[in-house]
């Protein structure tokens, strides 16, 4: 399978032209289906026989946390897309529409949610009247989530901006947020854990949706060879950053689960189990990036490698959900 073939080819070989039937629409309903279920269910699944309690509402938060992440990945990526695109020699004029507005209106929702969780104290809103949006200036939380919903509303504001600095500066100030959010001042050296956290979000944006914005690209671009050229300026970028993203992931890891307990609790804890589940589909990541990147540099055509890369973009969107979960469920203990 390789990328789409121009109206006229398919002409030329005589038969009619392939309409896209009804697999594709299927696939993406059950791909968005599992994306919603997982931080929904996956609480009470990573939970179990464990002993821990989860704050109310976890499912939620960790559906709210997915869609924030994944609103952080487009527009990030658009902007690394948009970055290599115009290091590659001879590329064609057209480039695939902007997602970023559409991420930066589901981020500011997932932020406004959020927000609202942290007004009332940390427990799911019945109502309005249980909402206290005064109190969010009263704590450090509260006041990093209002920050979220701002940079969002800012991004949403500059998405159409022609200057990547002046798209990129309101999502910079949502993952220092995220970074912040994620260790309080209570924590063991919070400014190390946020430092690592800062790198390893901005990474992993990077990385997800950058590939997913390239392959976007080709599909517009259609056979054409700079096509092979951006995909492979894409993979040695991808090297980078995936080493990014482990070197911070393990560093964090140990930080928050000493040496000789993380056996113990990647299966007796909660964060444990979700935990492993996420290193083990970063795992099935790389795998499909080095078989990218065997057919990218090895094959007869170089675009095949567009095959694992796209099951590669389905399987970091599961990370990202996977990360959701992570941040919603309880943090592991300290033996």
């Amino acid at each position: 399978m390789t990328l789409p073939r121009p109206a006229s080819e398919a002409a030329d070989g005589g038969s009619p032209p392939r309409r896209p039937g009804p697999r594709r629409a299927v696939a993406v309903l059950v791909l968005a289906a599992l994306a919603t279920a997982t931080p929904l269910l996956g609480p009470s699944a990573a939970l179990h026989g464990t002993g821990e309690a989860a704050a109310p509402g976890v499912g939620v938060v960790a559906l709210l946390r997915a869609v924030l992440f994944a609103a952080l990945c487009v527009p990030l990526g658009e902007l690394l897309a948009g970055r290599l695109v115009r290091s590659v020699p001879g590329t064609p004029p057209r480039l695939p529409r902007s997602w970023a507005p559409l991420a930066a209106a589901a981020g500011l929702l997932a932020a406004l949610g959020l927000a609202s969780v942290v007004a009332t104290g940390n427990l799911m809103p019945r109502d309005l009247s249980g909402i206290d949006v005064g109190g969010l200036y009263a704590s450090r939380d509260g006041k990093l989530a209002l920050l979220e919903v701002n940079a969002f509303l800012i991004a949403a504001l500059c998405a159409r901006s022609d200057r990547p600095a002046v798209r990129a500066w309101p999502l910079s100030a949502v993952v220092a947020a995220e970074a912040l959010r994620a260790h309080p001042a209570t924590e063991h050296a919070p400014l190390l854990g946020s430092g690592l956290t800062l790198v390893h979000l901005t990474c992993a944006a990077l990385w997800a949706g950058g590939l997913l914005c390239v392959l976007r690209t080709l599909r517009l671009w259609g056979p054409v060879e700079p096509g092979a050229a951006l995909l492979g300026l894409y993979a040695r970028v991808a090297v980078v950053l995936l080493a990014a993203v482990s070197a911070t992931g393990v560093w964090s890891t140990l930080r928050r689960m000493p040496p000789g307990t993380v056996l113990e609790q990647l299966t007796d804890t909660a964060y444990g189990r979700a935990l492993l589940a996420k290193v083990l589909l970063v795992a099935v990541v790389a795998a499909l990036a080095l078989w990218a990147r065997i057919r990218l540099s090895r094959g007869p055509d170089p675009l095949t490698a567009c095959v694992p890369a796209r099951v590669e973009v389905v399987a970091l969107g599961l990370v990202v959900v996977v990360s959701g979960l992570l941040t919603a469920l309880p943090l592991p203990i300290h033996w």
